[in-house]
């Protein structure tokens, strides 16, 4: 859909509003990284959020990277996070010389399960090793149970950084998703629930967290009028011209958000007898990024038949999140838990969500779910 927005093929208000800024901020001449609109894109998403402080960055993996990198972590130390993620999530720990130790899912929100959290801390708080950081995941669009895990990190005095790459748009109670914890990440790669084509996006109140991030993200130069470094860091900074787009992009998030919740509404509906549509969980309100489901176990048929039977008629749709601690990269890993995780993987399925679709093709995939599950039952 950007695509064609951009080549100016689509003629629809949003996508003449998603042109329109992209060429001015060409016209302009600023294009490279930094520019007008980087910081007013920091500002709007900021205002969004309702956080103090924002840094456009190159992605959200970058984010997470330093975000972990200045709350402290560092080679030797353990960072608590979900098994069931992407796996950039455990790649940014990674980055800092860390070891994921990775929690299982409760199975309300499929999100990291507090109450393995709560055990594992009080563990290691007797061990005397506690992680540096727990990062947990809004998964699919859905936020964690923060009003169970904010309390625990705390009693502990473990900074919580939370990845919400998937989750903006979503909210938990009153609160905007990616708000809570020392900070929080998103992603604004072609595929998340808005975009600009690539880039993240870290959300603090804590101005001299926002101040280091910036910092390390510019390749720690100095503020003198030579090139200075007293560390060798990264260039993480978002340019301009993606920044345009990402503030055209914002600007009706509201209304992409509306209607994935539509589209997650009409599944509900649908699958009700082929699949078990995840609903929001009680402490707050998805931005349906992706609408996700678990086959019957009943049923006898698997995500890979249902995956199978939609491209067949090209319609895209993909298993959930392979867990971690199956993951070839990370099997010397901890893991606590893991069979809830497991279960989801081998049952679970994303459909198709874009909200680019309209009423008849979202019935029309489930026609085919329905199909496939209707053979077996």
């Amino acid at each position: 859909g950007i695509r064609d927005c951009l080549r100016g093929l689509v003629g629809s208000e949003m996508c003449i509003r998603d042109r329109a800024m992209v060429l001015q901020a060409l016209d302009s001449g600023w294009v490279a990284p930094l520019g007008p609109h980087v910081d007013a894109f920091e500002a709007e998403l900021a205002g969004f959020v309702g956080a103090q402080h924002a840094v456009a960055l190159s992605s959200g993996t970058a984010a997470l990277h330093l975000g972990l990198l200045t709350l402290g972590v560092g080679p030797g130390d353990d960072v608590l996070l979900p098994t069931l993620t992407f796996g950039a999530t455990a790649f940014a720990v990674a980055y800092t010389g860390a070891r994921p130790v990775f929690v299982d899912s409760e199975r309300t929100s499929w999100n990291m399960d507090p109450d393995l959290v709560a055990g594992y801390l009080a563990q290691a708080s007797r061990r005397g090793r506690l992680p540096d950081a727990v990062l947990p995941v809004d998964l699919f669009g859905r936020t964690a149970d923060y009003d169970r895990q904010l309390p625990i990190c705390a009693q502990f005095d473990v900074p919580i950084l939370v990845d919400a790459a998937v989750s903006l748009g979503a909210r938990h109670g009153q609160v905007a998703a990616g708000s809570m914890g020392r900070a929080g990440v998103f992603s604004f790669n072609g595929n998340k629930i808005m975009t600009t084509s690539g880039g993240g996006m870290l959300v603090t109140d804590e101005g001299a967290l926002a101040d280091r991030v910036r910092h390390l993200a510019n390749q720690a130069r100095e503020p003198v009028h030579w090139y200075e470094h007293h560390e060798i860091r990264f260039k993480y900074r978002l340019s301009n011209l993606l920044a345009a787009l990402g503030r055209a992009q914002l600007g009706r998030l509201s209304s992409i958000v509306e209607r994935r919740r539509q589209i997650h509404a009409q599944y509900t509906e649908l699958l009700a007898d082929a699949l078990e549509v995840t609903a929001d969980p009680p402490w707050g309100l998805s931005n349906a990024w992706l609408s996700t489901g678990l086959l019957h176990p009943e049923a006898e048929v698997s995500p890979a038949d249902v995956t199978a039977a939609l491209a067949e008629r090209s319609i895209e749709a993909r298993h959930v999140w392979k867990p971690m601690h199956l993951q070839q990269a990370f099997a010397d890993a901890p893991v606590v838990g893991g069979a809830v995780a497991q279960d989801l993987f081998a049952r679970g399925v994303c459909l198709p969500s874009g909200q680019r679709m309209s009423d008849e093709d979202v019935a029309r995939a489930s026609s085919v779910v329905r199909g496939v599950t209707e053979r077996v039952i």
